[in-house]
């Protein structure tokens, strides 16, 4: 695991980030909080462009928790059949969509403990939804963030759980908002796993990597 780097290195790194893209967006495509909450829940192993390629038709007609019911559970696992683990992943769109009607009149809570108690949607997913939309600096931790957050030194940790501590804890305030989003698109596109693009990286001088892909 790489050692933490200095709060100036850190906050550089995040410098240059914000001057390269200073609002940074997901690219998960949704129309409201509600359709935005089933994208990330449906995204988890699977691509954001393979969940927006299923979920373009759907939520034209599917908008809301009680559309979503009316489609069926067959209706929406025919509309996502593309994507991995599509069944249970359809359960668990009409479960949530069916306890979002019964204990929020179809609107979607937006307190951490109450969106993960949805089903499908656990602590990354409810970050997600609590940065993106509501504009909490909340860190959802991915396998982009946890790679380049280990590799770079910006936010080392053992597991998930510590890397979002981490990013907690080093990040300045005021990059927190965007984080997430800088990570993910650093480590979706240039960070990756096997040969990592480091000679076109904003920032390969301050990262800790040792084998850097030169």
């Amino acid at each position: 695991m790489a050692k933490q780097l200095d709060y100036h290195t850190v906050r550089e790194i995040f410098e240059r980030f914000r001057a390269a893209e200073a609002e940074p967006k997901g690219e998960l495509e949704h129309v409201n909080v509600y359709t935005l909450v089933v994208a990330v829940a449906l995204s988890a192993q699977a691509t954001d462009a393979g969940v927006n390629k299923a979920t373009r038709a759907l939520f034209k007609i599917a908008d809301t928790p009680q559309k979503m019911l009316d489609l069926g559970l067959e209706g929406v696992t025919d509309h996502i059949k593309t994507i991995g683990l599509f069944r249970q992943k359809a359960k668990n769109v009409i479960k949530m969509s069916q306890l979002l009607v019964d204990e929020y009149g179809g609107e979607v809570p937006n307190s951490r403990a109450a969106l993960q108690s949805l089903p499908g949607v656990g602590r990354k997913t409810a970050n997600v939804v609590l940065n993106m939309w509501w504009g909490q600096p909340a860190q959802a931790v991915d396998t982009h963030i946890f790679r380049f957050g280990n590799r770079s030194g910006v936010a080392p940790g053992k597991d998930v759980d510590a890397v979002e501590r981490a990013i907690e804890d080093h990040v300045p305030a005021d990059f927190q908002l965007h984080a997430h989003h800088w990570m993910i698109l650093h480590g979706r596109y240039v960070c990756v796993a096997r040969k990592p693009k480091c000679a076109a990286c904003l920032v390969r001088d301050l990262c800790m990597f040792e084998d850097k892909n030169l």
